[in-house]
């Protein structure tokens, strides 16, 4: 068997990982800040605080982690091991157990180490990543992240309707959300054990050559403004569906019919970047979400089907989003021969950062205008919450297909798109 066909015959590794990651991922960034406002009547403009000051932490938190992960990297197998066990304790502490504190100082102790852990693991799968797709010229950059991607999708789809199922069969369908993520997180490090590698890379504290680097700068530019409409509509999307469309229940479908979207297109999309090159095919991405959001703006009560198409369309362009950016981020930093922990330290802080803005502005903005957990949202609120949700990530994104169009060439490293197809 060659070495090629035995990278990809481990390439399901990477999707069962990536899919815990993502599962884990979205109660961090839809369903905790709902399931807190819900279950303990925590107001928004508190819980955004809160959130806020959480990301800060991330500003010296995922560069030191991605440094942390790369001084690690000939024991990575044992430090993953000790990171996925502290994201399921978390985990299970945020939504199996009762509040033994004020359910605000507990909304922070557990979120804190799920973040810390979350962040770890995220940075050193995709630096791993970096790794397996330089061993042979067999395997690209897009076809990793495809299937990488792919995984995180189903994980994200299976997390998103999770809740909702469960909800027939328990009466605490988080609790039981949060052990299933436990026992899929050990299934996850068993199939990972042996992906550990060390890359050879000289480590140390060193962000300065990745931030000097005119291409690689702007590559987290991009990433940052493209990054911002979804941490807004993530934000909002469990609001905007309860108190704007008054369609409560409806969550965990349309949750899944967006993500189950973003899994499917994900493979044509990387077939579009491999074959047209990353920036034409991001850039039809975006233009897409634009559209989508337009179309938003007019929704409002009972118009769940008119909404589903929103959640088709968006998820769709999602899928470009998380397969073609990465992709070439990675590919950027293989070419120049950069430690791609770091690398991703700084890519995964630059993602969440734009979740602390977003929950530091729009979640207090909703909340002076009304939103609350005890009183029917008035007209004031719905507005706002529209304008949120439709208006202000189409302005994001263009931004970002500003920046997209008007980088250096040199930026895009599609010839690594194009040495397989996707």
């Amino acid at each position: 068997m060659t070495t090629a066909s035995r990278d990809q015959d481990r390439l399901y590794a990477y999707s069962l990982f990536a899919g815990v990651l993502a599962a884990g991922g979205l109660p961090i960034y839809i369903h905790a800040p709902k399931f807190f406002f819900d279950e303990y009547s925590v107001s928004l403009a508190t819980l955004g605080s809160v959130l806020f000051a959480l990301r800060l932490v991330d500003v010296v938190q995922d560069p030191a982690l991605g440094w942390l992960s790369g001084a690690l990297e000939r024991r990575r197998a044992g430090a993953v091991a000790v990171a996925g066990g502290v994201m399921a304790a978390a985990m299970l502490g945020a939504f199996a157990v009762t509040a033994p504190l004020p359910p605000l100082v507990w909304f922070a102790l557990t979120l804190a180490p799920l973040f810390t852990a979350f962040s770890f693991l995220s940075i050193t799968f995709y630096a791993q990543g970096v790794e397996k797709a330089g061993r042979g010229p067999g395997l690209s950059h897009v076809r990793l992240a495809t299937w990488r991607e792919a995984g995180g999708l189903a994980g994200v789809c299976l997390a998103a309707v999770a809740p909702t199922l469960l909800a027939f069969v328990t009466p605490a369908p988080f609790a039981a959300f949060a052990i299933l993520f436990a026992g899929a997180t050990v299934l996850a490090l068993v199939a990972m054990r042996r992906e550990w590698r060390a890359t050879g890379l000289e480590q140390g504290l060193a962000f300065g050559p990745i931030l000097r680097d005119p291409a690689g700068r702007r590559l987290l530019w991009i990433a940052f403004a493209n990054a911002a409409p979804v941490a807004v509509t993530s934000t909002l999307f469990l609001f905007f569906v309860e108190y704007r469309l008054r369609a409560p229940g409806a969550e965990g479908p349309l949750l899944l019919l967006f993500f189950l979207s973003a899994a499917i297109s994900t493979p044509a999309w990387g077939r579009a970047g491999a074959r047209f090159g990353l920036r034409r095919t991001l850039a039809a991405g975006m233009l897409l979400s634009m559209v989508t959001f337009s179309y938003a703006v007019a929704l409002g009560a009972g118009d769940v089907l008119p909404f589903a198409v929103v959640c088709v369309l968006s998820g769709a362009a999602l899928g470009a989003d998380m397969t073609l950016l990465p992709a070439a981020f990675a590919a950027h930093v293989a070419a120049r021969r950069g430690n791609a922990g770091q690398a991703f330290g700084l890519w995964n802080f630059v993602s969440k950062l734009t979740l602390a803005i977003a929950a530091a502005v729009v979640l207090p903005l909703l909340d002076t205008v009304g939103l609350s957990a005890e009183s029917t949202p008035g007209p004031a609120a719905l507005t706002m919450l529209t304008l949120l949700y439709a208006v202000v990530p189409g302005a994001l994104k263009l931004v970002a297909l500003a920046l997209l169009l008007t980088a250096p060439v040199g930026t895009w490293q599609d010839g690594a798109a194009r040495q397989a197809p996707a």
